[in-house]
């Protein structure tokens, strides 16, 4: 049941096959903290390791990653002496599991953390290989198999390497611009001279296909954020240990939730217009037959809205809408606004005694439509065919009186009893959602419009890029 792989916070989505580009990001914390973790550790018969594994399971558990928490952990491999004198390379990888379920005191995981660890070092001969075979997990050409994260803590004293008549210097090669999991930590204990704590220092391997630099560095802060409040109260529950700093709670807590915004009293085909106004020439439609700006987009619905208005069409009157995905259905659902009367749309693949239905509910006798019109329709429907022409003459905006608190549309639900049930939307609340400071980023600009044409997300998909 271990996870195929980590939900992990990422700034990109992960590609089907991996690049294994990489790139590193420093990694520096203070004496306080290096020597405050290793008392913990002391105190609790754990190693620095098991406290820094126990905090980053903790953390990724925080973030969204799950409840179960696999580390792959670098393990030296030399448990017989004999080797002690050998040159080579012995080292073996171990799978560290952390359950997180039941929102533990940060005392109890990383009780159970040692029992995983001491567990997982009498069994490390048996090689990571084997063990991927034995399993046989899933293969993905876009994750390493069992984990994806390494962690590793280099806690023997350096050594001299020196040769008869020969300087020998380490010298940092500043990376291979290259990354083998998603992300690899690497760190270090520094001691002084009198082998007092004197931080720890390392730096994190990460994936270019997931990760920004910034998100690296700002993961590393809110592992050394959680594992301070770990220290100064672990019988918390991980729930409770702090991983925000002020300025950023306060953007959480406040900042982001300061929604409330100044809403013109008006309507959305009046805010349109006055769009159109001030920028005639802006594009509106992107489509196969080519880019509508915003003046011939008001004027074919000016057009159609007149046409609607001398067939009955006012406020709080339905008009139904049966027409697949095209500029026409965009003309046609602004001509209803513009009009002041009620948008019901209808999906071409509705069951004609559906589509009765909520004609007869809403009281609609007018269908907008571009195909046959269904024959099992209600008595006395008149349907209308939306075709683009290309005249320039410009009606107007219709002399209607809109009101933001008169209904703009009704969709249906499939409704608790089986019954589809209506639900109508004021003008007031299309204005709520399109006018939302959420949508300064500027990303909704282009939108594509695929929704359901009777599925309330697309009212974001049609209002939210004509009224920005």
């Amino acid at each position: 049941d271990l996870p195929e792989c980590l939900d992990l916070p990422t700034d990109h989505t992960r590609p089907a096959v991996a690049t294994y580009r990489g790139a590193l990001v420093p990694v520096r914390w203070d004496a306080e903290l290096h020597e405050s973790l290793a008392t913990l550790a002391r105190q609790h018969g754990a190693s620095l390791f098991m406290v820094l594994q126990a905090g980053f399971a903790a953390l990724l558990s925080r973030l969204g990653a799950g409840n179960d928490i696999p580390l792959g952990s670098p393990i030296a491999g030399r448990t017989d002496p004999a080797l002690d004198d050998l040159v080579g390379f012995f080292v073996n990888t171990l799978v560290l599991r952390t359950d997180t379920h039941g929102d533990p005191s940060f005392r109890q995981l990383l009780g159970q953390v040692r029992d995983t660890a001491l567990a997982a070092y009498a069994h490390q001969d048996l090689p990571f290989e084997y063990l991927v075979e034995a399993l046989n997990p899933a293969r993905s050409l876009a994750h390493h198999p069992l984990f994806q994260i390494m962690l590793a803590v280099q806690n023997a004293p350096g050594g001299d390497f020196a040769l008869p008549g020969l300087g020998v210097e380490a010298i940092a090669t500043g990376g291979t611009a290259t990354a083998r999991f998603d992300l690899s930590i690497s760190l270090a204990e520094q001691r002084g001279p009198d082998g007092a704590a004197a931080g720890l220092e390392g730096v994190v391997e990460y994936s270019l296909d997931l990760f920004e630099r910034e998100s690296v560095a700002h993961l590393m802060t809110r592992w050394a954020r959680l594992l301070t409040a770990a220290v100064e109260n672990p019988d918390q529950p991980l729930s409770r240990l702090d991983i925000l700093e002020s300025a950023e709670r306060h953007r959480l807590l406040v900042e982001y939730n300061a929604t409330d915004h100044p809403l013109p009293a008006t309507t959305p085909a009046a805010l349109f217009a006055a769009k159109v106004a001030e920028h005639p020439n802006a594009p509106a439609v992107l489509a196969d037959i080519g880019t509508l700006s915003c003046a011939p987009l008001a004027t074919q619905a000016n057009r159609l809205a007149c046409q609607l208005i001398e067939a009955g069409a006012k406020p709080e009157r339905g008009v139904a809408v049966l027409m697949a995905r095209s500029v026409e259905r965009i003309v046609a659902v602004l001509a209803i606004a513009k009009a002041g009367a009620v948008y019901v749309p209808l999906d071409p693949r509705y069951p004609a005694a559906r589509m009765a239905l909520i004609l007869e509910d809403t009281q609609a006798d007018l269908l907008l439509t571009d195909l046959v019109p269904p024959t099992a329709l209600p008595q006395g429907i008149r349907s209308l065919t939306v075709t683009l022409d290309d005249r320039t003459d410009n009606p107007g905006l219709p002399e209607m009186a809109h009101d933001p608190a008169h209904t703009a549309y009704v969709m249906y639900t499939s409704g608790s009893t089986g019954t589809p049930k209506g639900i109508a939307i004021p003008h007031r609340a299309i204005l709520e959602l399109a006018l939302d400071p959420c949508w300064a980023t500027g990303y909704q600009r282009r939108v594509l419009q695929h929704s359901p044409p009777a599925f309330d997300a697309s009212t974001y998909e049609f209002w939210v890029p004509l009224l920005n």
